[in-house]
């Protein structure tokens, strides 16, 4: 289980992280029960670059995922607007691809919105394009956008 400051760290950069123009943002609830999942795993990392930071101010970013046999998934991923631009995403990203390898698994899959900077980062670490979901998010204004799912073979 995840301990309850971890949580309120997550959290602390899910409500910066995400526009609420797409309905991206997971609430409290959905990242706790994510997290008593078995097979699912988070990472942090600080304002300096580590990995623990000493409070929910301080934490930069952090990545939500979840795995069966060899392949995982990375549900969310996220930095805070006041943090972005440091190398924080990179290193943050670096850290669960090679976490993911140590572990064994072959593959990695993301879906992102299509438009969303991040796009840059995953492509540099190597996601490739695999598929698109038409019209699989919905705005605040109600147009739809698609969703590009990404896949890593390790």
């Amino acid at each position: 289980m995840v301990p309850v400051d971890d949580l309120d760290r997550i959290m602390a950069v899910m409500i910066t992280a995400f526009p609420p123009d797409y309905g991206e943002a997971w609430n409290r609830r959905q990242v706790g029960d994510a997290l008593l999942i078995g097979r699912t795993r988070y990472g942090l990392i600080g304002a300096d670059g580590g990995e623990h930071p000493e409070d929910a101010e301080t934490t930069a970013g952090f990545f939500l995922s979840r795995s069966i046999f060899d392949e995982e998934e990375l549900l969310l991923f996220a930095v805070a607007p006041q943090y972005r631009r440091r190398g924080l995403g990179d290193s943050l990203l670096t850290r669960f691809i090679a976490q993911a390898r140590a572990a064994g698994m072959a593959r990695l899959f993301l879906e992102m919105r299509e438009g969303n900077p991040a796009g840059n980062l995953y492509s540099k670490h190597g996601f490739q394009p695999i598929g698109i979901r038409p019209g699989y998010y919905r705005s605040t204004s109600g147009e739809r956008i698609a969703a590009i799912s990404q896949e890593l073979r390790l």
